[in-house]
């Protein structure tokens, strides 16, 4: 097993790939095509800091993030996937999705937050749906993070600690804890019914975070079509006066605490 990789090398090799991310965007904003980016897995798994590292550099008015909260109870009566349609990319945009409507194949039918019927329709339902939305144009890439139950206890332990990442933890998730087997086996379930030709899922080793995210958008770049895209040159030409000082009149702007020191 490879050694975890460390901070200063893994800036190194991500670099490039935020390089030929931004290079995508424009890519997408001269084409107008539309990207979906599906990323499922445990909790812990990695799926937040991946989302960061791809959007770090891009325009967030192109590159939109959808994490849903539980659905309303007017949400809970319609088409289950009705909430999601209107989050859709239009052109030239490119959408992360934390989380998707695969919560119904994971999480509601592991904690009984759905019925049989509903989970079973959702199986095959999906399949069909996302086949509309290949049909329609949309990239779509499915990625499923794996994680081994040691190293999640450990992240666990860690969110617990950091009362930075303490929000991340929730009761849902201390209960999930005792149902890794269960997760397991509703995974397989759902690999089974929604690996398809049109939507396949492509899994990634996440163990290592930050390996696991320079091979996920390592992959993400290699199956997309040739996004190279000349940048447009700008030049900044000299102003033709010397530079103007901020001034205001009716407040002030707080003092800077060394001011005050």
């Amino acid at each position: 097993m490879s050694k975890p990789l460390k901070r200063k090398d893994y800036q190194a090799r991500l670099e490039p790939l935020q390089l030929q991310l931004v290079s995508m965007a424009r890519w997408l904003a001269k084409t107008g095509h539309r990207v979906v980016v599906i990323f499922e897995g445990r909790d812990t798994a990695g799926k937040g800091g991946s989302i960061d590292a791809i959007r770090e550099h891009l325009n967030p008015r192109q590159c939109k993030v959808l994490a849903l909260p539980k659905p309303s109870d007017r949400e809970a009566t319609q088409w289950y996937f009705q909430r999601y349609i209107s989050h859709l990319p239009a052109a030239g945009e490119l959408l992360l999705m934390d989380r998707s409507w695969y919560n119904r194949a994971g999480v509601e039918k592991v904690m009984g937050y759905c019925t049989g019927d509903e989970y079973t329709a959702f199986l095959q339902q999906a399949p069909i749906f996302e086949q509309l939305l290949v049909d329609d144009g949309i990239l779509l890439f499915k990625y499923w993070l794996t994680v081994d139950q040691k190293e999640q206890e450990a992240r666990f332990a860690e969110r617990l600690d950091d009362p930075l990442k303490r929000w991340k933890l929730s009761p849902v998730d201390l209960q999930a804890r005792a149902k890794y087997d269960d997760y397991t086996q509703a995974r397989e379930a759902m690999l089974a019914a929604t690996h398809s030709h049109h939507a396949p899922w492509t899994l990634v080793n996440f163990n290592d975070q930050k390996r696991g995210r320079l091979t996920l958008i390592r992959d993400l770049l290699s199956r997309l079509p040739d996004t190279s895209v000349p940048e447009t040159p700008l030049k900044l030409k000299k102003l033709g006066h010397g530079p103007l000082h901020e001034s205001f009149d009716l407040l002030k702007p707080i003092p800077d605490k060394s001011d005050t020191d």
